[in-house]
């Protein structure tokens, strides 16, 4: 049996390097990392195990307080690449979190409160931690500060029953945003769906025109301001010292765990990050991306949505600490 996976994960490695589209940008590109001392810590470890997503967490000295949320995507359906409960279990079993989610709005398996709770049950992620549906019972608003397109957000009402959050993202691409990390998990994923009075994923999409109707036709770079404002006063909310983030850089496509068919990973897995700062860990997956010489397809799909722009208005908003640079400290 461990000859035959051997042999497959052999293959499928073989696979994913032969059909990989090459970044031609490997060799130039500049990353963000720094050495100075007040730059925003980010702790990295190669290995993609339960242990890994634990000891990064442990790397941060993050203390959660009272009840904590653990929120995550469950993925449109079994083929999407969102985070398996059995890589996610020790972590969350650890913080005894809540596993925490919003509708969509888009419609699929998650659009309403009934066919949410079953698609989460089938996923498997009852079987290892309790799971709330934030925006079940409505939403609550959230001021955002210097907002260019935002001047208020919508989260799910049952944001408010917690005291401490551990973002835990899978980074990936995505069809909108380039690629989606912890600044779309705080924005989007937080973001109130179908059925309530005011959406915060409708408010997001249409750069602040309409908090029903997230498809107007909104330029790129206005939809990523809008999602960095949205992470920012998510972030912000519960003050200093609340949230936690864990990104999990494996089955890399260009498509979002919202894709119930996705394009299936063309790079390689490249590891498990975490900090306490939004900015700076989607920084380093994005800086980890460019690097990689078999991202050629990610590079493509972020550039092509303006992606960056996530990352540059954050930094002129203050998201975080408000520096796109960070130290990456490397667990290995």
């Amino acid at each position: 049996m461990k000859k035959q996976i051997s042999f497959f994960a052999i293959t499928l490695f073989f696979c994913l390097t032969l059909f990989a589209k090459p970044n031609p940008k490997a060799a130039t590109y500049k990353s963000y990392e720094t050495t100075d001392k007040n730059a925003p810590v980010v702790y990295f470890i190669k290995d993609i195990t339960p242990e890994s997503l634990v000891k990064v967490y442990e790397a941060t000295g993050f203390k959660p307080t009272g009840k904590v949320g653990v929120k995550i995507s469950t993925g449109e359906s079994q083929r999407s690449n969102h985070l398996r409960p059995a890589l996610i279990k020790n972590l969350v079993q650890k913080l005894n979190g809540t596993i925490v989610e919003c509708n969509t709005i888009y419609g699929g398996s998650r659009a309403s409160n009934a066919v949410h709770k079953q698609a989460v049950k089938e996923r498997g992620y009852l079987d290892i931690a309790k799971f709330d549906l934030l925006d079940e019972e409505g939403f609550l608003t959230i001021p955002v500060k210097n907002g260019k397109h935002l001047k208020e957000d919508y989260v799910g009402s049952h944001f408010s029953n917690y005291d401490s959050f551990l973002v835990l993202s899978h980074f990936k691409g995505h069809a909108m945003g380039g690629f989606g990390g912890a600044i779309k998990n705080l924005s989007i994923g937080f973001g109130s769906g179908t059925g309530v009075k005011k959406s915060g994923k409708a408010i997001i999409h249409s750069a602040g025109k309409s908090d029903r109707n997230g498809w107007v036709g909104t330029p790129q770079i206005a939809f990523q301001e809008s999602m960095a404002e949205a992470a920012s006063a998510v972030h912000g909310y519960l003050g200093d010292g609340k949230m936690v983030y864990v990104s999990v850089m494996n089955n890399i496509s260009v498509d979002c765990d919202c894709n119930g068919n996705p394009a299936a990973p063309d790079m390689h897995d490249i590891g498990v990050l975490a900090s306490t700062d939004p900015l700076a860990i989607d920084q380093a997956c994005v800086d980890l991306i460019y690097l990689a010489n078999d991202s050629g397809s990610m590079v493509e799909r972020i550039e092509t949505r303006d992606g960056i722009y996530q990352l540059s208005h954050g930094q002129k908003i203050g998201m975080g600490k408000g520096s796109r640079n960070y130290r990456l400290v490397r667990l290995d």
